[in-house]
């Protein structure tokens, strides 16, 4: 049983009672697919992550021990379920459909993804494993733990440039092979249309709907940047609408030259694990996570994500290059796979970043502030969801304070501003 420390999530302390013998059995039937019959030895359980690795479910680690036909094995896995207790992360997602999405995800999209990269002989890994998954009596998904395989979540720093590029490779083959299927085969991904924004009663989060206010308070006490106040304070009342009909832009009223996608949906630094080879260090593969939040929009709206919620203020600089990058993959992957129409253009993709430039606005004005928390461990995770006094402070940061009077003046030199 999980023991009490700071170092985790308190809600994930102690393992629910469904969490039994009774529950491992039908994880390991799943995965065994074997008529012998099955017996457990021994189950540990404890957190499966640190505080501030994670905040929407509660997730434990179980390593368990049985026994297969008179063999004794191991095996080491994440359940991720629904929060139980009372409070901001179960009203958060209580009624959204993010398990659903997963579901899918791992059961029917990601394996069909993967396949048409093996048909063309791309071994590129897009997801772990999922051993077991139901949505009832209780919404629970079970992966193969793999931090035994190599994998780590990076932590007290972001990303260097070798890790941002190979993260950018496997996003362009996610959205290289669900383009081809967006073109050809739309009603495959028909049910993947719940994006963050569209979570139940998101609009009165304050967390999501206060960041655009704290940033016009924050421009308010900055006098170089007051030239910016009469932009961003009319725009504080309209930000969460413009950016749902950006993300809803493919279902309700696409746009025949721009390009769609199976976005990720939440693609920040933490819904990644990352394996180095432990004796040179270098880079051997990246596991992408959480795919909850999967819906088909935008093709900019996962790129906009990552500029500001996976690299840091002096890669986001070289943002342009990373892209080009990124480009290529996705265009050398499309003729990989055997797309016949059109291939996309990177001057068209450029502009499409414009387009939906109020997700940009929203990203630095309520998320990049509290993303730097994320680097500290020492910060609460909980405080910083919920508390909107404790992300103001987050706007006094001195390199977010750099960042944007250097960022704001290029926006408004590339029109951004203009309406």
């Amino acid at each position: 049983m999980a023991t009490n420390n700071e170092e985790f999530n308190e809600d994930e302390l102690h393992p629910p009672v469904w969490l039994n013998d009774e529950f491992f059995l039908k994880v390991l039937s799943n995965c065994e697919k074997s008529e012998f019959k099955l017996i457990i030895l021994h189950t540990k359980i404890a957190p499966a992550s640190k505080k501030g690795d994670h905040y929407a479910t509660v997730m434990f680690r179980a390593t368990v021990d049985y026994q297969l036909n008179d063999e004794e094995k191991k095996i080491s896995m994440i359940i991720k379920a629904m929060p139980e207790i009372e409070g901001h992360k179960k009203e958060l997602i209580s009624n959204s459909a993010v398990f659903e999405t997963e579901i899918g995800m791992y059961v029917e999209v990601l394996p069909r993804l993967e396949q048409m990269l093996r048909d063309v002989g791309d071994e590129t890994v897009l997801k772990a494993c999922c051993l077991y998954a139901t949505l009832s009596p209780r919404k629970v998904i079970v992966f193969e733990d793999i931090v035994p395989l190599g994998f780590e979540v990076i932590r007290g720093r972001f990303v260097n440039r070798e890790e941002a590029m190979f993260v950018y490779g496997k996003l362009a083959k996610l959205h290289a092979t669900s383009y081809k299927i967006v073109k050809e085969e739309p009603q495959f991904l028909d049910k993947y249309r719940n994006s963050i924004f569209e979570i139940p009663n998101i609009e009165e989060d304050e967390m999501m709907c206060g960041g655009i206010k704290n940033f016009v308070e924050f421009l308010k006490a900055t006098p170089a940047l007051h030239e910016y106040i009469s932009y961003f304070e009319p725009l504080s009342k309209d930000l969460m609408r413009k950016c749902r009909t950006s993300f809803a832009e493919f279902r309700n009223a696409p746009k025949e030259d721009a390009y769609y996608v199976l976005n990720h949906g939440d693609f920040h630094i933490r819904n990644m694990m990352f394996k180095h080879n432990p004796i040179s260090g270098r880079l051997e593969d990246v596991m992408l996570l959480d795919y909850q939040m999967c819906y088909v929009g935008p093709i900019a709206n996962d790129l906009l994500y990552s500029k500001y919620m996976l690299l840091d203020q002096d890669l986001r600089k070289d943002f342009s290059a990373l892209l080009y990058y990124y480009f290529t993959v996705f265009s050398e992957t499309l003729k990989k796979i055997g797309f016949k129409g059109e291939l996309p253009k990177i001057v068209r993709l450029r502009e499409q970043l414009v387009e939906h430039k109020h997700f940009e606005f929203f990203l630095l004005s309520s998320f990049l502030p509290i993303f730097y928390a994320f680097l500290d461990p020492k910060v609460d995770l909980v405080k910083l969801m919920t508390s909107n006094d404790f992300r103001k402070e987050f706007y006094s940061n001195k390199i977010f304070l750099d960042e944007m009077i250097e960022l704001l003046p290029k926006l408004k030199h590339l029109g951004y501003f203009e309406e």
